[in-house]
């Protein structure tokens, strides 16, 4: 019997996407979900069930946080730097270490950078200032890499870093009202400059003051500076969580060169 062939493309299920689009997916509904929760139950609940939050789990309360902060984000910005930064960085590593060590490394990384964050939270203070975000699991998968292929040319985008400090001084020592509107401003172009380094004219990712790096170094640009400057000014920026999840991140990737040398090694001289 002939077979009958559709001259249609197959539509493409969930489960055809590869497992960084799956968790974006999840991330962006979830950060709908806080929203929904937020207008129907208010803050307080959000912060107390969903956030991670360090006396409650000192407490022995709310440990499931440990998950679910991971999930959520607090601003649509926040997600969609988080998002944006787990599409590149989370599409490269899944196809160098496959989905299913990529989904542990990624829930492993989240859930001890939250242990880091509420140990810092312990020694430094700060027992109930709630945090959320993919920061820790992200920045585990950056730690991977940084192992894996150390000379892998990536480009930190470091117009939005210089903004972001500029825009927590300008709300530090201006009045609000004046701050507020700068903030706007300060929003705005940080947006233009992330998706002009999605642009093909060189003149316009110029703008977004791109910094070409090797990636072994890319997780002590992002983290260092980040640590030195909250010394001075308050930053609302999780750097315990980063480093938790930094350091499964390096963990695994040594793991997987003592393992694997030989593959591990064709995969870094690839990448060169």
């Amino acid at each position: 019997m002939a077979r009958v062939y559709s001259i249609y493309p197959r539509k493409k299920r969930f489960g055809d996407f590869s497992l960084t689009v799956k968790l974006i997916f999840i991330n962006i509904i979830t950060y709908f979900i806080g929203i929904l929760l937020v207008a129907v139950y208010g803050e307080e609940f959000f912060l107390r069930n969903l956030a991670l939050t360090p006396s409650l789990i000192l407490s022995g309360g709310a440990i499931w946080t440990l998950i679910t902060s991971m999930f959520m984000h607090g601003s649509f910005f926040h997600i969609f730097a988080n998002m944006f930064s787990l599409f590149f960085i989370g599409t490269f590593l899944e196809r160098i270490i496959g989905k299913k060590r990529f989904f542990w490394v990624y829930m492993i990384s989240g859930i001890v950078g939250g242990v880091f964050f509420v140990l810092a939270s312990l020694i430094f203070g700060g027992l109930d200032v709630p945090a959320v975000g993919a920061s820790g699991a992200i920045f585990g998968l950056l730690g991977v890499l940084a192992v894996l292929v150390p000379w892998s040319k990536v480009y930190l985008i470091a117009g939005p870093l210089i903004l972001l400090i500029v825009d927590f001084v300008f709300r530090s020592a201006l009045p609000v009202s004046v701050s507020g509107t700068i903030s706007t401003l300060i929003t705005f172009l940080i947006f233009f400059m992330i998706f002009a380094m999605l642009s093909f004219n060189p003149k316009i990712r110029r703008l977004a003051i791109p910094i070409q790096l090797p990636m072994w170094l890319l997780p002590i640009i992002a983290i260092v500076p980040l640590i030195i400057i909250g010394y001075f000014v308050p930053l609302p920026i999780g750097n315990s969580a980063h480093f938790g999840g930094l350091v499964i991140g390096l963990i695994y990737g040594f793991y997987l060169r003592r393992k694997f040398p030989r593959k591990t090694k064709k995969i870094s001289n690839l990448f060169r």
